[in-house]
Parts: structure tokens; C-alpha cells; sequence
């Protein structure tokens, strides 16, 4: 997507969301707000193996870019409601069901590596974007599949639930390359496909499969990541739609971190400096997600 299109894109999305900012502290509360003051908590939804994003540290523990930026939200939510002693839950989800977690108010808010497209949009709501991904593969560095076009005949992994299961559907369609698509649980299990030889690919966000690759330690030096971007994945935090209240303070806490320049210090966090393995991911902030984070207020 162009940068023009995009900076018209997020402001839309900005647009949108502010139109009606959090309730004041004299307002009746409705929608998620309600929910999480009368019961004294926030549940939230992580993955246990999208690194960076959301996944378990070494004592098991839920931790990541997207969890940090959904504790920045419940703050906000504390400050809101009048509840400094709102409490935490966390609560794991999977691909396939965490939009279902979602609506049906399991969680509150889905803290993960989750697209932001107008198909979702029509089910939930999503923050400002958080990250922007594409679809890529994964093989391993002696592998005779050097691009997409090297896959008929072969197996590809995918997660169940995600994009990139579509994007490859159609992709293989289109093109008439007679690939075998199987599915895992999550995408520990899709990468052990290709780890154990059932699979000759692993078609995920590419973002995923550097966390893939630096989360296997030095295992991950037997494996790449093709060039060829298959799709575009823009990220956002997930929570129920139609809820102007929770959508304004959702969006009020990305203007204030964005301003507070802790937005970019979350990125560096995550993305240039050594996650809790020890390994570092090396991923530059790219020009199209710095132009999304000035939408909303960060600064040079």
C-alpha cells in the first residue's frame, strides 16, 4: 500500500475512533466499561507463542508489545472507571477463537498479532494500528523452495483461523499451484511441521516468523524467510464493536503514548533490544508504520 493511501487510511480510522472520546467521571457507564467496573476486572486475551507480540516468558508469564500496549490501555480504563485496585486476568486464546472470545465477552480485549481487515471489522472493533505485516514463508536454508512459484507438489503449513490461510487459498488458486495446505493449532505447532518434515513451508505474518526463528534459539539458524510478501497485515489490539465509549478511551490511550513518545519506546522494546530468550529481532520501525504513529501524535 502506498504511504499516501495509508496516511488516509489511518486517519479515517482515527476519525472514526474519536468521534466519541471516554465518558467523564460524572457520565453513566455503558458497553465494556460497564462491565469491567461492576465486576472489578479486565480480562485479556494473549497467545502463547506470537513473538513479539504476545507469548510466554520463561516462567510462563504473558508478555509482549501487544500486552504492554493493552496494560497502557487498562490504565486508562482504571483512571476511567474510578478503580485504582482494578484487577488483571489473563486469558489464552488461538486463532480460531479469539474473535469468538471477544464477542462473547470472555475477553475484553484481545492482546495479540491479530489483522485489522474489513472482514473482522464487521464482528469487532480494532485500535489504531499497532504493526504492519505481510504474508511470507518459511523454509529451511537447504530447502529447494526459493519462492512461492517452487510449491507445487508440496506442503504448506498455516495456523487455523488466520489470514495467511486465505491469502495462500486464493494465492494457490489464482495461480493453479497444486499445493497441499495443512493446518496447526497455534504457530508453535505450524512451525513444528516444517521442524519434523510434514510440511516444506509455513506461510505466516512475516514478523511471526523472525519471533519463530529467534524463540528457537540456535535451532533458528537452519531456517529463512523468503522475500516474496503474499499479503498485507495491518495489526491492532481487538475489543467488542459498537462501544463509542471503549473505542474513544482505546484510541485516547494511543494519542497519549504516541504524544509521550512511549510508543516508540515500546517498539524498540520489543523489536531492536533483547527479548526475554536474549535474542534480538532487529526489526526497524518501517516508514509506513512511523507515518501511522504520527497520525496520532508521535514526533520525530
Amino acid at each position: 500500500m502506498r504511504v499516501r493511501g495509508f496516511i488516509a487510511l489511518s486517519l479515517g480510522a482515527l476519525a472514526a475512533l474519536t468521534a466519541a472520546a471516554p465518558a467523564g467521571a460524572g457520565d453513566v457507564l455503558t458497553g465494556t466499561l460497564k462491565k469491567i467496573k461492576d465486576s472489578g476486572a479486565v480480562t485479556l486475551g494473549y497467545r502463547e507463542s506470537s513473538l513479539p507480540f504476545s507469548f510466554l516468558d520463561g516462567t510462563g508469564k504473558p508478555v509482549g508489545y501487544a500486552i504492554d500496549l493493552c496494560l497502557d490501555v487498562v490504565d486508562d480504563i482504571a483512571a476511567e472507571i474510578g478503580r485504582p485496585d482494578l484487577a488483571i486476568r489473563y486469558e489464552p486464546v488461538t486463532s480460531e477463537n479469539r474473535i469468538p472470545a471477544v464477542t462473547s465477552g470472555r475477553i475484553d480485549i484481545e492482546c495479540g498479532s491479530t489483522t485489522a481487515n474489513p472482514e473482522r471489522r464487521r464482528q469487532v472493533a480494532f485500535s489504531p494500528v499497532t504493526y504492519l505485516s505481510a504474508t511470507k514463508l518459511l523454509v529451511r536454508r537447504d530447502s529447494p523452495v526459493k519462492s512461492f512459484r517452487d510449491l507445487a507438489g508440496r506442503t504448506v503449513a498455516v495456523t487455523a483461523g488466520t489470514t495467511n490461510e486465505g491469502a495462500l487459498r486464493t494465492l494457490f488458486a489464482q495461480l493453479k499451484i497444486p499445493a497441499t495446505i495443512v493446518t496447526g493449532r497455534d504457530h508453535a505447532e505450524s512451525f513444528a511441521m516444517v521442524k519434523d518434515g510434514r510440511a516444506d513451508a509455513l506461510g505466516l505474518d512475516d514478523i511471526l516468523l523472525y519471533g519463530l526463528i529467534a524463540g528457537a534459539g540456535p535451532e533458528g539458524a537452519a531456517y529463512t524467510v523468503l522475500p516474496d510478501k503474499l499479503s498485507f497485515e495491518p495489526y491492532g489490539l481487538m475489543f467488542r464493536k459498537d462501544d463509542p465509549e471503549f473505542a474513544g478511551l482505546v484510541s485516547g490511550t494511543f494519542t497519549r503514548i504516541a504524544e509521550s513518545r512511549e510508543l516508540r519506546w515500546l517498539y524498540e522494546k520489543w523489536f531492536l533490544k533483547r527479548l526475554p530468550n536474549g535474542e534480538r529481532l532487529n526489526v526497524p520501525m518501517s516508514d509506513e508504520l512511523r507515518t501511522s504513529f504520527q497520525v496520532i501524535g508521535l514526533q520525530d
